[in-house]
Order: structure tokens, then C-alpha cells, then sequence
């Protein structure tokens, strides 16, 4: 029978290569940054389409209002929802972290017009796939999109769950501090610095604990529910990793362009 220690046990080798990846020790410069940032925003965009997918079925959004579900997942899921959706900035201002995330990169010098133009794209668009290829992104950026919408309007809620769980949630603290303590994060990023702590604060330990106790609650005793699960985990951090890679592809190549 697979459990959550056996899952962890399997994708611990992914998840360490992410949380060790080069790619932080290559965020040296202003530009490096933004590069990263410019790539990452779509991850820090998309989480929020995995959470509404959970609320609209381990909560009850429906009128007339009744209890659904486990009400520790529910308890789970709004606090979720309110933490990304209405958090506080570094200056005491509700914002989503979407939102601080723009803020902290526009701060940073960057251009966001593009970026805002496929926003509206992806978010007015008909076909979110057709909207997601037709975009001018890197395909590391358009796989991590087609995989997160693929789960989100394709897949059963135990495999959004994992993938919420394994995927975002579990990995993030780790990953965020490995960036953080690999590089000097501060003055013109403290945006970026405040969004990274914040979410090593609240992913970490209450929020992880709570969305391994969802993952069990959907899966239950079913063999196939969990072996779902884990298949789908791991392709979440492969696209993780790829993302990183792709990142740190372009930083590479923008500095052998600058060194010639």
C-alpha cells in the first residue's frame, strides 16, 4: 500500500535536486533577477487556478450553502484562498501574492507589458491550451502551463490535491530558502525577499501538514487513487525542474551575449 512516507520517499530525489538547483547561485546580477522573476511569475499565477479547483469541491461555493467534506480540509482550502488572495505586503497593503509578485518585479525596473498582455490572454481567453500555445514564451514556460491547466480541468481532485500537495506546497519552503540563503535578496528586491520569506512562513509545517491530511482523506484505501498520486507528483517537479532549467538557460545566454 503506497502512503505519504512512501510518496516522499520517491520523489525526495527530484525534490532535493530542485532545492539544490544551480540555478540560485546564478542570481547575481539585477538582471539575473529579473530574468528569473520575468519566468517564475506564471508558477506564482497558476498555483491559484490548483487552489480554486480544491475550493470548488472540498468546499461548498454552491447556494444554498451546505457542509461538505472534512472541515479540516475545508479549514485548509479558505485559508489557503485567503492567504493568497488578500494577503499583506511588506507595507501593511492587501494584496494577492500574484499581485505583490508584479509589484515586486515592476518595482525591480522590469518592463511588465508583455507579461500583463498574456495575463489578459490567458485570462479572457476560450481554449486556455490554444491561449497558452500561441503565447511568445519559452516552452519551459508553456509545459509548466499546459501540465497545471491539464490537472486543474482534466483530472480527478485526489490527483489536483497531490499535485497541490507534492508539487507546490511541500516543495516551496525548501525551495524559497535555498534561494534566499544563496543569495544576497535585499534593497531593490526587498518585495522579492518579503513574498519568498512569507511563503517559507506559511507553507512551511501548519499548511504542509494539514495538505498531506487531504491527500489521505481523498485517497483513502484505494491503490489506484495513490499510485495517481505519485505519477502525477513526480511530473509536477519534472516541470518544475525544467522550469529552472530553462531559467537558467536564458541567464546563461544572456551573459555569454553581454560577455561578447
Amino acid at each position: 500500500m503506497i502512503t505519504i512516507q512512501h510518496i516522499k520517499n520517491e520523489i525526495q530525489s527530484l525534490s532535493e535536486s530542485i532545492s539544490n538547483h544551480k540555478l540560485y547561485s546564478q542570481l547575481v546580477t539585477k538582471e539575473d533577477i529579473q530574468t528569473f522573476m520575468s519566468h517564475h511569475v506564471y508558477a506564482v499565477w497558476d498555483f491559484m487556478s490548483l487552489v480554486k479547483r480544491l475550493q470548488s469541491e472540498l468546499t461548498c461555493i454552491s447556494i444554498p450553502w451546505r457542509p461538505v467534506g472534512s472541515p479540516e480540509v475545508r479549514f485548509l482550502i479558505n485559508e489557503i484562498v485567503v492567504g493568497e488572495e488578500c494577503d499583506v505586503d511588506r507595507n501593511g497593503v492587501r494584496l494577492s501574492h500574484f499581485e505583490m509578485y508584479m509589484n515586486a518585479l515592476e518595482n525591480s525596473g522590469y518592463n511588465t507589458t508583455l507579461i500583463k498582455d498574456n495575463f489578459n490572454a490567458l485570462i479572457n481567453s476560450k481554449n486556455i491550451f490554444e491561449t497558452i500555445n500561441s503565447l511568445d514564451l519559452q516552452k519551459s514556460i508553456k509545459d509548466f502551463l499546459n501540465f497545471t491547466f491539464d490537472i486543474v480541468i482534466n483530472k480527478e481532485i485526489h490527483i489536483v490535491a497531490g499535485v497541490f500537495t507534492f508539487g507546490r506546497e511541500d516543495l516551496i519552503p525548501n525551495m524559497f530558502t535555498a534561494m534566499v540563503e544563496k543569495n544576497n535578496i535585499e534593497g531593490q528586491y526587498d518585495d522579492l525577499l518579503y513574498y519568498l520569506e512569507r511563503h517559507i512562513e506559511v507553507d512551511g509545517g501548519h499548511h504542509s501538514n494539514l495538505a498531506l491530511q487531504m491527500v489521505e482523506e481523498l485517497c483513502g484505501d484505494d491503490e489506484k487513487k495513490w499510485e495517481e498520486v505519485l505519477n502525477f507528483s513526480k511530473q509536477s517537479l519534472e516541470k518544475r525542474m525544467k522550469l529552472w532549467n530553462g531559467i537558467l538557460e536564458d541567464i546563461e545566454s544572456h551573459k555569454l551575449a553581454f560577455s561578447h
